[in-house]
């Protein structure tokens, strides 16, 4: 491909081939730093040997391309807080869930949950040593007590916990996601058990959320709608730890997710007002090199008080480098330019590639950048207005393409009406960040009038309830799409070879695409005909039991909920086996598991065993039995406990079995049990 002609590009690639060779693959730090600076020494010797030469020899640039991918795994490695010296888990090591006191300070507040405010803090000390770190911060909602502030500094005496795994089959790995971003650890507490030591503002972020903090101190004063004001921070001050979740799903069915996140688009339109507003200080002298050093000051701050997200860093370190190019007054090549940007947010924070926003970033600006123009020519208006909405129209189609396959892969679903609400938003959208930073400013300065704070609160109300109608079509909405990696991968390649198709119809091209199509048809008749084996699981819910017993595709279950057919962790198993059809029915007293049998013992504790001899005996609702006598009369190979038992009466089987040398499964700590056959 003649995109891979760009040095930069390549040495991205190779970068990013690094990144994801550091993350599955534990290298020391001090072994991958020796082999980078061989390699940067050794290359920078072969460049100075053979600079004479018209052409420089091969080697020399496999070499650079190989110490770009050691330079991958090193930032991997360096950023890596297992590896820092002073973490705070180093101190904890033999001393899993024991009291420790701990120093630390608010970096982040996360969005609440049902019973719990969260946090991301910095741990500054534990047991007066000073440690490095960070953890998840859980304070029991308190009505009396305010939430906690950004760098505010505090003490308490607590534990810390695991981060919980997934306890069901294709569940969202929150501890997974959580670790990627070096948070290894939890604090369950109360407000009644912090006590505060420091309020004085120390870091950027404590500065960047008084002012957001201020911001709505100042709007609040106006009729703004609570639905209205959560908006504005999402669109303005990329916070969306106040949309409600009716409002979220509005957003996500109607396909315009992506306005709520502040990225490209918002950060472009930022810059071309910017540009616009400090155009005469081109007049002055040297006042273009002023005029670019304010642009560009202001993008980063702007950056900082949008929380350094990695959707607004990409955006700002990439139109960083478009602002640089417009003053120097080049046409910025726009593939050089994503590939720096991405060459240095990956040095700096290598663990957003493996962030859902930096990927659907990245792949949709791409898609609009190669696939726009291919559209916009394949059909040409006379009248302007015409082809602006045209225009419009093929780059959310555009971007779209470039997302499809990682976006089903991610969220198993296809908003079919995204076209409609992007045709109307999108165009209205700088005006609408252009007029909600006016209303900031003059908020901010006191000289913010009622008429026109109404009317920007109305414009946000229409947006929602524009929002709101073109989710409610749900029949234009495809859900529980179950899309595969291979799946993925196979669909770039095809979307890869289309676009080659479309640029250059060669006979090497058309080859290419076929058969990557004869690919993608043979996994097909793969999955459909290679039947998955068969399974029975019990799943863990808390206060309830659910049974299933999975027959090729069909999955029978028994259960005692109300309802089961929105049930979340039913869905994600459903689209993580390809289930086709789901049958239900009540809970029944034996279970037969290839050979084996399974006994269920309820509250009514009622069981005969004369006639045969269960291997598994499943205990649920909470029975008061002796859990020894039963034991020994029965002598079972596994004993269950699902989610419906109370807690004390798990803990007591627990030991019971222990001591009896019996295996315990406790599904609300060891996760669903599984048996495949």
């Amino acid at each position: 491909m003649k995109l891979l002609n760009f040095a930069i590009i390549k040495i991205t690639i190779c970068l990013v081939l690094g990144v994801i060779l550091g993350f599955y693959i534990n290298i020391n730090p001090t072994l991958i730093l020796t082999i980078s600076c061989s390699l940067f020494f050794l290359s920078l010797v072969i460049h100075f040997l053979t600079k004479q030469r018209i052409k420089q020899p091969m080697f020399l640039g496999v070499l650079i391309l190989t110490l770009s991918c050691s330079l991958g795994v090193m930032s991997v490695s360096f950023h890596d807080h297992h590896n820092f010296q002073n973490h705070y888990t180093k101190s904890i090591l033999n001393k899993p869930d024991s009291l420790l006191t701990v120093k630390f300070r608010v970096r982040e507040v996360l969005k609440a949950g049902n019973y719990y405010n969260k946090y991301i803090i910095d741990i500054l000390e534990t047991n007066n040593k000073i440690v490095t770190g960070k953890c998840l911060l859980n304070v029991a909602i308190d009505t009396i007590n305010k939430r906690l502030n950004v760098d505010e500094i505090y003490f308490t005496k607590t534990e810390l916990k695991e981060l919980i795994p997934p306890l069901n089959p294709h569940q969202f790995d929150y501890k997974n996601y959580l670790s990627k971003k070096n948070i290894f650890n939890q604090i369950f507490t109360d407000n009644s058990k912090l006590l505060s030591l420091d309020k004085t503002k120390h870091t950027l972020f404590g500065f960047a959320a008084l002012l957001r903090e201020k911001i709505n101190i100042k709007l609040n004063l106006f009729d703004f709608e609570e639905s209205e004001l959560a908006i504005i921070n999402a669109l303005l001050l990329g916070q969306r730890q106040d949309i409600s979740k009716d409002i979220y799903n509005s957003y996500t069915q109607a396909g315009v997710i992506h306005i709520l996140a502040v990225s490209g688009l918002h950060v472009g339109i930022i810059l071309m007002l910017l540009n616009f507003l400090f155009k005469p200080l081109n007049y002055f002298k040297n006042g273009n090199y002023l005029k670019l050093i304010i642009i560009v000051l202001i993008l980063w701050s702007y950056a900082v008080i949008a929380g350094l997200s990695a959707s607004v860093v990409r955006a700002v370190t990439m139109f960083t480098a478009v602002a640089i190019g417009m003053h120097l007054k080049r046409q910025t090549y726009v593939y050089n330019t994503l590939a720096i940007s991405v060459f240095f947010l990956l040095l700096i924070k290598p663990m957003f590639l493996f962030d859902v926003g930096f990927q659907l970033s990245y792949l949709a600006v791409f898609a609009i950048v190669v696939i726009q123009p291919m559209l916009e020519k394949s059909w040409t208006f006379k009248n302007k207005i015409a082809h602006f909405f045209w225009k419009i129209f093929t780059v959310t189609l555009a971007a779209q393409f470039g997302i499809i396959p990682i976006s089903l892969y991610y969220f198993h679903q296809f908003p079919g009406l995204f076209f409609i609400s992007n045709l109307v938003i999108i165009p209205c959208l700088g005006m609408i960040l252009g007029f909600g930073i006016l209303v900031i400013f003059l908020s901010l300065i006191n000289l913010l009038p009622d008429f026109l704070a109404d009317t920007f609160g109305c414009i946000i109300s229409l947006m929602n309830a524009f929002v709101s109608w073109v989710s409610s079509h749900e029949a234009f909405l495809i859900k529980d799409i179950s899309f595969s990696l291979p799946q993925v991968l196979i669909s770039y390649l095809i979307l890869t070879a289309l676009i080659l198709w479309f640029k250059n119809k060669t006979y090497k091209n058309l080859t290419f695409l076929l058969v990557l199509i004869l690919l993608s048809q043979s996994y097909f008749i793969f999955n459909k005909t290679n039947l998955p084996s068969n399974e029975f699981i019990i799943f863990h819910k808390s206060r309830y039991s659910i049974i299933g017993l999975k027959t090729n595709r069909e999955l029978h279950l028994y259960h005692n909920l109300n309802a089961i057919e929105n049930e979340k962790l039913i869905t994600d198993y459903k689209i993580g086996e390809h289930i086709n059809n789901i049958k239900t029915d009540s809970l029944k007293d034996f279970y037969f598991i290839n050979k084996r049998m399974l006994l269920v013992i309820d509250s009514l504790n009622i069981y005969n065993t004369k006639t045969f001899r269960p291997n598994i005996i499943l205990l649920r609702n909470s029975p008061k039995l002796n859990l020894k006598r039963v034991i020994d009369s029965i002598k079972p190979e596994l004993i269950i406990s699902d989610g419906s038992n109370y807690k004390s009466y798990q803990d007591r089987w627990a030991k019971t079995c222990e001591n009896k040398k019996i295996p315990f499964h406790q599904t609300s700590k060891k996760g669903s049990f599984q048996i495949k056959y």
